[in-house]
C-alpha cells in the first residue's frame, strides 16, 4: 500500500455492535421502545413456534373460559406489541420525569414481568407444558427488550 492509501480493517461483529448500541444511545426513547419490541416479538414468536414444532400444545384458556382455545401463529408476537406499548409509554415518562429512569425502568419491568407469569400458571384447562412455555415466553420478551430500553435511559434524557 502506498503511504497516501489509508488502510482499512475488516469490521469485527463486536464493533459491529458497539456501533449499532451506540447508535440507539442517540435515538428517541419512543424509537428504541418500537425497535426493542419489534425484536423482542420475532424472537418470542420464535420461541412460541419452535415449542409448537416439539409438540407443546398451543391451546390456553383465560381465567373463566369453560375451554382452552389454540393460540394462533403469530399470537406471541402480537401479545409482546399489544404489552410493549404500555412499557414503552412507561420508558418515554421515565426519560422525562425520573431522577434515574434506567433503574426505575428496570425495576418496574421486572416487577411486572413477574407479577405477568401469574397468567400462565392460573390458565385453566391448559396443559402444564403450555403454561410453562407461556411463562417462560413472558422472560424471554423481557430479557430481549428491558436491557436496550434500560441502556437507551441510562444515555441521558429523551
Amino acid at each position: 500500500m502506498s503511504a497516501t492509501t489509508p488502510q482499512t480493517r475488516p469490521t469485527t461483529s463486536s464493533q459491529s455492535s458497539a456501533r449499532s448500541a451506540r447508535l440507539l444511545d442517540t435515538r428517541p426513547v419512543w424509537l428504541v421502545g418500537v425497535v426493542a419490541t419489534l425484536v423482542g416479538a420475532v424472537v418470542t414468536e420464535a420461541f412460541g413456534l419452535i415449542a409448537r414444532g416439539v409438540g407443546v400444545p398451543m391451546e390456553a384458556a383465560s381465567p373463566g373460559a369453560t375451554e382452552a382455545a389454540e393460540i394462533p401463529v403469530g399470537g406471541f408476537f402480537g401479545g409482546v406489541l399489544f404489552w410493549s406499548v404500555v412499557g414503552i409509554v412507561l420508558a418515554v415518562a421515565l426519560a422525562r420525569w425520573a431522577k434515574r429512569p434506567a433503574r426505575t425502568f428496570v425495576v418496574t419491568t421486572v416487577a411486572l414481568t413477574a407479577l405477568s407469569m401469574a397468567g400462565p400458571a392460573v390458565a385453566p384447562h391448559t396443559a402444564t407444558s403450555t403454561q410453562v412455555v407461556l411463562a417462560l415466553s413472558h422472560l424471554v420478551a423481557a430479557a430481549v427488550i428491558i436491557p436496550v430500553v434500560a441502556r437507551r435511559l441510562s444515555h441521558g434524557r429523551p
